[in-house]
């Protein structure tokens, strides 16, 4: 990547750096908007700018909407007493696509991973705390996956759950889910499965 010339290298760097894509997918995409029209590739700017201005943090559940709070904390037909605790949102649009679960979420962004430095301060633990005090919360349902940072913070919220809320329970997605896999790339039966069989710990 050496002899690019510096405007390529430049946009080749910033696409490299996002998560997935190494230099040679950077390459191809920086490539790819190059071939396109002016118009377009300017179109795909705008999008990402339009993107930032756009989305907001769900001052609730802390998830990207369009507005605060978002349709699902907002829409009356959904359950207060049920929450359930996703690790991101893409877990989030996983669960909802199973159209079972009616109640209501928690984005945590992210699991604790002390070997990363990620501690409970860089998750919305705060938030959680908040929810639960508010008294409507009956069941909480952990669906962090089955790596080892999902069990350390599923560990970790259920300690707090049961140290300063004893009223609610603790349950996570049943264990059809196998060890090391993530919620967002489980499919639909799978995880319907895990939801309806949940376990409490």
């Amino acid at each position: 990547m050496q002899n690019l010339p510096a405007p390529l290298k430049e946009v080749v760097e910033q696409f490299s750096s996002l998560p997935g894509i190494g230099p040679k997918s950077a390459l191809r995409i920086a490539l790819t908007l190059l071939k396109m029209p002016r118009e377009r590739a300017g179109g795909v700017g705008q999008s990402i700018l339009d993107l930032r201005d756009n989305l907001c943090m769900c001052d609730n559940c802390a998830c990207l909407a369009e507005s605060s709070p978002c349709p699902i904390c907002s829409d009356p037909s959904r359950d207060d007493d049920q929450l359930c605790i996703v690790p991101e949102w893409d877990a989030l649009l996983a669960m909802e696509e199973m159209g079972v679960y009616r109640g209501k979420y928690l984005v945590l962004g992210g699991l604790l991973s002390p070997l990363d430095g990620i501690g409970p301060g860089h998750l919305e633990i705060d938030r959680l705390r908040r929810l639960l005090t508010n008294g409507n919360v009956t069941e909480l349902i952990l669906a962090l996956g089955a790596t080892l940072d999902a069990e350390a913070t599923t560990s970790y919220v259920k300690n707090l759950v049961e140290a300063n809320f004893a009223e609610v329970s603790v349950s996570r997605l049943a264990q059809g889910i196998p060890m090391g896999a993530e919620v967002k790339f489980m499919d639909k039966e799978t995880l319907k499965q895990s939801l309806v069989h949940r376990q409490k710990i």
